[in-house]
């Protein structure tokens, strides 16, 4: 498949709609401003981000956050998605704010991170969010948030092997894994074929992406949900990333 090349940086708005055929209302870009907004406010005391020039922001983290309508347009009314790893809210608010009708739970550890999402999801008052403070690994035995999603997303969270187990437990069968990923993505799904069978996984496709002023390719790694996770998956806290499924 080819590599979508993302040019020019004049607005958000025109690059959506000239690369992804997605259009902003009035109220969505102004959304992506307050959010650009807190996202300085709060990076002044709080660790969220390396990326704080305007432009960087609308590209490295709002498009690219949207570049998944490259392998799924989450448009059914109700889709249940969850964001693991959120930090500052990338990719889920994002997408929150041009899908509003999609049910979104953020997964994030860090107290203070989880205190940034639950500020920001306030201030721009999107409805159906709810953002959990725990570990990815504890979520996903959990039974509010075991297979119970649609889609799962990480974006820049662990290396494949380890992230598998961290998304499959918590996407329901038939529901589909979306990992965002640098250059090393077609290794890395190669290392994680045996991750994905056993967690009840299958690799659909890997979406190369090109974002303006990026200079390597990204990629989106796509996963369908085909049989049902073993209960012992994911394993307790820390475990996936020291000892990956191989």
């Amino acid at each position: 498949m080819e590599a979508i090349i993302i040019s020019g940086v004049e607005t958000l708005a025109r690059t959506l709609n000239e690369t992804l055929r997605l259009d902003l209302t009035a109220d969505q870009q102004r959304a992506f401003r307050a959010y650009a907004a807190l996202l300085l406010e709060w990076n002044a005391h709080t660790n969220l981000t390396a990326i704080t020039e305007p432009a960087a922001i609308e590209t490295k983290h709002f498009l690219d956050s949207l570049t998944l309508l490259r392998a799924v347009r989450p448009t059914a009314a109700g889709l249940r998605v969850v964001d693991v790893g959120s930090g500052a809210g990338f990719p889920g608010v994002p997408l929150k704010v041009v899908f509003p009708h999609i049910k979104l739970t953020l997964v994030e550890a860090t107290g203070k991170k989880a205190d940034f999402l639950e500020h920001l999801t306030r201030t721009l008052g999107l409805r159906d969010v709810k953002v959990v403070n725990c570990r990815a690994e504890e979520c996903g035995q959990d039974a509010a948030h075991r297979e119970r999603y649609d889609l799962a997303l990480a974006r820049a969270v662990a290396a494949m092997p380890t992230l598998a187990e961290y998304l499959l437990p918590l996407c329901r069968v038939g529901g589909q894994c979306v990992a965002y990923k640098g250059e090393s993505a077609p290794q890395e799904a190669a290392q994680a074929e045996n991750a994905l069978r056993i967690l009840g996984g299958q690799l659909r496709q890997l979406v190369p992406i090109e974002l303006p002023g990026v200079a390597e390719t990204r990629y989106l790694i796509v996963i369908d949900k085909r049989v049902a996770t073993p209960e012992r998956y994911p394993r307790r806290p820390g475990i996936p990333a020291k000892r990956p499924l191989s």
